[in-house]
């Protein structure tokens, strides 16, 4: 137990000293040592059965997971209701347990840029706030391009923006061990990129919320593989 512990301060202490030598690494900072932290807590709760996501963050009865996630819809739908009708994001129930937030990119960043647009700052705001009041999930945020511009620089451009939607929802009160960004780049496109409109729906940042369910909690953690709207 206190060598695992040591090991994982050790990988906290790595990531600020990667801050100062790279000066985008912050986006990634939080979220590195949310996950750290996330496996520190986890051995010291359950070392046995790996069941830390619900020692951590608490989890729902099989049974009531569907009206929990009815719920937490119905709350996004209401606060976000303008943004859907203008377009900016979609809201989608993907499966009983999880639901999918895709924010159209234009939305929230300038184009090949990550920092958030002034005009997203309120968007994730409310989006942070139900999620929030509905805390027994793990939020995936996972960035996509299209597919102009080459494969790594398009790859590095979506993790970039995933750790910083997920870093601006740490600094709104959402703890780090619920949060697990990633990106995906240009493989997995909504729409053709031979077309203007096609390349406008590829870029965007999904958020997925995956509610943890008590004797399966680890499934919430698991990255969600089909992302269909």
């Amino acid at each position: 137990m206190i060598k695992n512990n040591a090991i994982a301060v050790v990988a906290a202490a790595g990531l600020l000293v990667s801050c100062a030598s790279d000066p985008h690494q912050r986006a990634k900072i939080g979220a590195g040592i949310g996950a750290v932290a996330g496996a520190v807590i986890g051995h010291q709760i359950d070392d046995d059965k790996g069941r830390y996501i619900g020692g951590v963050i608490g989890a729902i009865a099989g049974g009531a997971v569907g009206n929990y996630m009815d719920q937490q819809q119905r709350k996004l739908e209401a606060l976000l209701a303008d943004e859907q009708a203008s377009g900016q994001l979609a809201i989608r129930r993907i499966s009983e347990d999880s639901v999918l937030i895709g924010v159209a990119s234009e939305a929230s960043f300038d184009v090949n840029e990550f920092n958030l647009k002034p005009q997203a700052i309120p968007v994730y705001g409310k989006i942070s706030e139900v999620m929030k009041q509905y805390d027994k999930t793990i939020i995936h945020v996972i960035g996509h391009t299209d597919a102009s511009g080459p494969d790594d620089k398009n790859q590095v451009l979506s993790e970039q923006r995933a750790n910083t939607v997920s870093t601006y929802m740490q600094g709104q009160g959402i703890i780090p061990q619920r949060l697990y960004p990633e990106g995906r780049g240009e493989t997995q496109p909504r729409a053709t990129n031979d077309t203007a409109e096609g390349k406008r729906k590829n870029r965007r940042v999904d958020i997925v919320v995956q509610a943890v369910v008590e004797g399966n909690e680890q499934k919430a953690a698991a990255s969600p593989n089909s992302l269909r709207y």
